[in-house]
Order: C-alpha cells, then sequence, then structure tokens
C-alpha cells in the first residue's frame, strides 16, 4: 500500500467513523475509485489500525467521561456512572455475538459490493431524517434502550450502514437525550474495538513479515486527527439538530454508487 492510499484512507476513517455517514460503506467506495486490491492480510492489517486509531481519538475527546466512569465501578455506592457502564455493557451483547457466529458472512459482504453499500446507505439516510425531527428531550438511557441501541449498532455492520448514524438515530427516537445519545454512541464501540483487536492479535491475523511500518503510520495519524475534529464536530451536529443534511448527502452518494455500479 503506498502512502497516498494510506493517508487518504486514514482521513475517510477519521471522518466517517464519527459523521453519520457510514465508514466502512465510504472505504469500498474509495478502494473502488482508487481501483485498489490489497492483499487481504494488508488489508487487515490497515483496518484494525485505523480503527484503532479512532478509538484513541475517542478516549482522548471523553477521557474525563471514562475516567468517571471507571471510578462509578469501583465504588461501593450506586451511582450513575455504574448504571452507564453497565449499559455499555449491554450495548456492547448484540454486536458482540453478531461477530462470533456471523464474521464470514459479513467479511464477504466487504468485496465491492457497491449496490449493497448504496442501498444501506438510503436506509441511513432515511434514519437520520426521521431522527432530526424529533422532539428536544432530557430523557436518559435505561437498560433495555441500551439493548435496542446495541441492536442498531449490530446491523450497522454492514456496509453503508452508518453505526454512529444508526445508534445516535435509534437513541434519539427512543426519546433521548440528544447530546447523551452522542457520547453513548461514540462511547459504547471502544470495547468492541480494542476486543477486535485483542481477538486479531491472538489469532495471528494481522503479523507480517511484509508490513510496511510507513504507510500504517501515516495512515494511524491521519485517523487519529481527523477524528479527534469529526468527534467534537458531530457532538455540536447533534444539538444543534442538522442531521438531516448528512441525510441528504448519504441519499446522494448512495444514487451515485449504485449508478456507477451498474452503469
Amino acid at each position: 500500500m503506498d502512502y497516498l492510499t494510506a493517508l487518504v484512507l486514514g482521513i475517510v476513517q477519521g471522518l466517517t467513523e464519527f459523521l453519520p455517514v457510514s465508514s466502512s460503506g465510504h472505504l469500498e467506495i474509495i478502494k473502488a475509485i482508487f481501483s485498489t486490491d490489497f492483499d487481504p492480510k494488508e488489508s487487515l492489517i490497515m483496518t484494525v489500525v485505523l480503527h484503532f486509531a479512532t478509538a484513541l481519538s475517542t478516549i482522548f475527546i471523553f477521557r474525563k467521561e471514562i475516567f468517571q466512569i471507571i471510578s462509578g465501578v469501583f465504588s461501593k455506592k450506586s451511582s450513575k456512572e455504574r448504571i452507564f457502564s453497565l449499559n455499555i455493557i449491554v450495548s456492547m451483547i448484540p454486536a458482540a455475538v453478531v461477530g462470533v457466529f456471523f464474521n464470514d458472512i459479513i467479511e464477504s459482504l466487504f468485496d465491492g459490493q457497491l449496490v449493497l453499500v448504496g442501498f444501506m446507505l438510503i436506509i441511513t439516510g432515511a434514519l437520520l431524517f426521521f431522527a432530526d425531527r424529533a422532539k428536544p428531550t432530557n430523557n436518559t438511557i435505561s437498560t433495555s434502550q441500551s439493548f435496542l441501541i446495541g441492536i442498531a449498532q449490530a446491523i450497522a455492520i454492514l456496509p453503508g450502514i452508518s453505526r454512529s448514524g444508526a445508534t445516535i438515530a435509534t437513541s434519539v427516537i427512543l426519546g433521548l437525550d440528544k447530546t447523551s445519545s452522542a457520547k453513548f454512541s461514540f462511547l459504547m464501540v471502544v470495547p468492541l474495538i480494542f476486543g477486535k483487536v485483542a481477538k486479531d492479535l491472538m489469532d495471528g491475523n494481522i503479523f507480517s513479515e511484509a508490513i510496511n511500518l510507513g504507510p500504517l503510520t501515516l495512515g494511524f495519524f491521519a485517523a487519529f486527527f481527523t477524528g479527534l475534529f469529526a468527534c467534537k464536530w458531530m457532538i455540536g451536529i447533534v444539538k444543534s439538530s442538522k442531521l438531516k443534511y448528512f441525510s441528504y448527502y448519504c441519499f446522494t452518494v448512495a444514487a451515485i454508487t449504485i449508478i456507477f455500479k451498474l452503469l
């Protein structure tokens, strides 16, 4: 993988991991545009590195909240941080189940399936459009709602379904506070990313004698710094109820992608 491709993939991953437009879908589109034909192990390594970078950017942005959550977990007294941690764990269950039992099926969908990406982007756009019309509330998240949001996250494994878009939209449609919905959406994926990285490390799937550290390093920093920007930007977008503009973007990209693939 050359440096330009690594840089572009890093920027796209950093932006689209947090913006509600599907990082997986955009990475598939970028690969098609560049006509890339990565070695499977090289592609896996880059994917792991880029997701690890955006997970670290999430931790950096929410470092105070994460410290409060960890402190609350080990506190002997019942606290909102302990409840929040429980809800995070509950939200992880659907995606963890899908990842363990349907991994091979999921991987087969990330092979230039641009028509699928296009139709899934339409679904993402529809979710964002309806979520943007939801009325502001101050409701907090419950355990049952956490599980429903977790189901949305599991569905978002499909390329073209935005993980942040699906989880934030589901939270807002369920009547939850928009700012809390965004924070919960970003934090709930961090344990899953670290779990996936740990699994790949233990399986030995990402080790290779032919690893080119230069492009990997460039992709990592590109994803990390653009992730910092996109994470802060997205919180402001959700608070100001501007998700509908991203729905229009998803509809447009979906149409272009489908037409590009079918012509």
